[in-house]
């Protein structure tokens, strides 16, 4: 049977990383640590509550994001929107292709990649149906590592703004999508970071547990 660190009254502090035993504490109690003295708790506080909250806030910003214009060209005085589909296609023909596999990748893929795998750990975590936790834990590790990534896109468009600059002929100004996108890499790392994947060790522990006081019984 799996058992976990919890199980054993054991709590790792996240400032100094030792391992303190505790006696008769909460997971929703502050506990404080043995050797720095600073105060944490044995899991995250309402961790799959605020990923949830933070993971459709994302997902909301995400819609203006890909409606809205994300950066205006103007050439002559007369600009003229694109929308982060209407870029990739506009770089897919004039043969940009890795250009345009990269935003797309940066700009939709990873982004919803992460919305929907936060979802679906957030899911397994709180029903524990067909949890693998190692598996999980390791899509986890993926998607906080991929967060940053999303904001290449961002990167792009400033870095447009900043350099391709020719006065009157031609000048590139940042749309209202980047703010919503923005928003959006901000809202899932929040999100990532709000997820205890321990939380899906503890699910594991229990489920076990329960079936194997059923078949005592």
């Amino acid at each position: 049977m799996i058992k976990t660190a919890k199980d054993s009254n054991l709590a790792l502090c996240p400032k100094c990383h030792k391992l303190n035993l505790i006696n008769g504490t909460s997971v929703h109690e502050r506990i404080r640590c043995l050797r720095c003295h600073g105060l944490f708790y044995q899991r995250k506080p309402h961790s799959l509550q605020y990923t949830l909250a933070w993971n459709i806030a994302a997902l909301i910003a995400f819609i203006p994001a890909n409606l809205y214009p994300i950066m205006i060209i103007y050439s002559l005085g007369i600009g003229e929107p694109s929308t982060i589909l209407s870029g990739i296609g506009q770089f897919v023909d004039q043969g940009l292709y890795p250009i345009a596999a990269i935003i797309f990748t940066a700009s939709i893929i990873v982004p919803l990649l992460k919305i929907i795998g936060l979802f679906v750990l957030v899911y397994r975590a709180h029903t524990g149906i067909r949890l693998r936790p190692d598996k999980h834990s390791k899509f986890y590790h993926v998607l906080e590592f991929l967060g940053p990534w999303s904001m290449l896109d961002v990167f792009v468009v400033a870095l447009l703004v900043a350099v391709v600059e020719l006065g009157f002929v031609t000048s590139v100004a940042a749309g209202p999508a980047i703010n919503y996108f923005t928003l959006t890499v901000i809202f899932t790392m929040i999100a990532a970071n709000s997820f205890d994947a321990r939380l899906l060790w503890d699910k594991k522990s229990k489920g076990l547990r329960e079936n194997k006081e059923n078949n005592d019984n």
